[in-house]
């Protein structure tokens, strides 16, 4: 039943803009009805909340406070990334690049009753937070988000956070193998959103398991205050199973940390129509002239066994029309990132917690932009010293760019990367 009412669902929203924006309306609605209803009172064995729209690696559960009556918990955490990269571009000088890449801060708990949760995350970074220009908004709200759970299987949401895309993107960076993520995510994934979220979550340890994600959002990425909006992206994802859940939430964090007893693996595929996106990778990229909606498709597959990892995916992007030109000048233009990629990682974690990592990736743009976009292939490994699980790790990487341009160039790039990872 509630497949049937997916699928109709779905093409309901499709058909036109103004049935999505009545969709919208009802989800304001729906949420609202949901706050007013009875409040059951439920404990919490612990500070780690798992919320499902919002994974995140920790060793522990951060810092935690909860109020003598339990009506309110505050859990405090923070990461940071710290990297130095060697930088050789084909005919251009050697450069090295130091930097803090990633510098978070999140506040996640309950008000009044766990039932009703919240996450807050902010960013710091230069990297996080982007070129500042003026009159642009500083983009240090990572997420802020509410959530209503009644129970283990339902979750629903409401604010600024990622959505259900590829697994890649949904990891959170500090649950890296690699030193980021690979060039597919980069052009090809989307990306936190202010909206609407629902969750079906059935897992088991050991038996057949699955998942059921939407969402219903505004399309153009967080902090978007330019104009007001007129379109919505719908986004839907399934995730099997087929041998249970994985250890610790495993699923959502790469290598084999926790050295699975017996083979997990995780499928999932999803799908978003982003209408009248107007950024060059619907919710991420720069400002396109003309309003354009974007299609994505993303499929992954996740596998681990005793200290061995697998993942593979792919990520497409669609849109007709794609190049938007300036009205005031036709020498000025910009075009959606059309294309398509497939990533292939493998590693192996050693008894002493040095694990190795290979990752292959290729990137095919449209023939749309073909002459403004080169494919690119790419080739890392990587070395990571866990100390303390992903939560404090050293990592070593070695990558190469291989671009090729419409006009038959091509060129190499490589660089040479260390990176320390700690938080709690």
């Amino acid at each position: 039943m509630f497949l049937k009412c997916k699928v109709n669902f779905t093409l309901i929203v499709l058909n036109t803009t103004f049935k999505m924006k009545q969709l919208f309306l009802l989800g304001l609605l729906f949420c609202a009805t949901i706050s007013s209803a009875q409040v059951v009172n439920v404990s919490t064995k612990d500070n780690d909340l798992k919320l499902p729209t919002l994974p995140y690696y920790n060793f522990g559960r951060g810092v935690g406070l909860t109020s003598p009556d339990s009506i309110f918990q505050l859990n405090i955490r923070f990461r940071m990334q710290n990297r130095v990269s060697y930088i050789q571009n084909e005919d251009e000088d050697a450069s090295y690049d130091g930097q803090i890449r990633r510098l978070r801060l999140r506040f996640d708990g309950y008000v009044g009753n766990p039932k009703f949760l919240y996450a807050v995350q902010l960013s710091f970074a230069p990297g996080d937070i982007g070129e500042i220009e003026e009159g642009e908004n500083v983009n240090i709200i990572r997420d802020a988000v509410v959530y209503y759970r009644p129970n283990e299987t339902w979750s629903f949401s409401f604010g600024q956070t990622k959505l259900p895309g590829n697994r890649q993107r949904v990891n959170s960076s500090g649950g890296l193998q690699l030193t980021d993520r690979s060039i597919n995510n980069a052009k090809f994934t989307i990306d936190r959103d202010f909206g609407f979220q629902a969750h079906y979550l059935n897992e088991y340890t050991n038996k057949f398991s699955y998942n059921f994600k939407g969402a219903v959002s505004t399309g153009e990425g967080r902090n978007w205050t330019k104009s007001n909006d007129n379109g919505v992206a719908l986004t839907g994802k399934v995730e099997v199973l087929p041998f249970g859940a994985f250890t610790k939430d495993g699923a959502y964090f790469e290598g084999d940390i926790v050295r699975e007893e017996k083979p997990k693996l995780m499928l999932s595929g999803g799908f978003q129509q982003n209408n009248h996106a107007r950024r060059t990778q619907g919710q991420l990229g720069e400002d396109l002239f003309e309003q354009r909606t974007l299609k994505a498709v993303f499929a992954d597959a996740i596998l681990k066994y005793n200290g061995w990892a697998f993942m593979t995916s792919y990520l497409s992007r669609t849109a007709d029309d794609p190049i938007t030109f300036n009205p005031e000048d036709a020498t000025d233009f910009n075009y959606v990132y059309t294309g398509s990629g497939f990533d292939y990682q493998a590693s192996y974690l050693f008894p002493t917690n040095y694990e190795i990592i290979g990752r292959f990736s290729t990137q095919k743009v449209n023939k749309d932009i073909e002459m403004l976009a080169p494919n690119v292939k790419q080739y890392s490994i990587g070395v990571t010293k866990y100390l303390w699980e992903h939560a404090f790790k050293l990592q070593g990487e070695v990558t190469l760019d291989d671009l090729n341009y419409f006009d038959g160039s091509n060129k190499k790039n490589w660089y040479v990367r260390f990176q320390v990872e700690i938080g709690i």
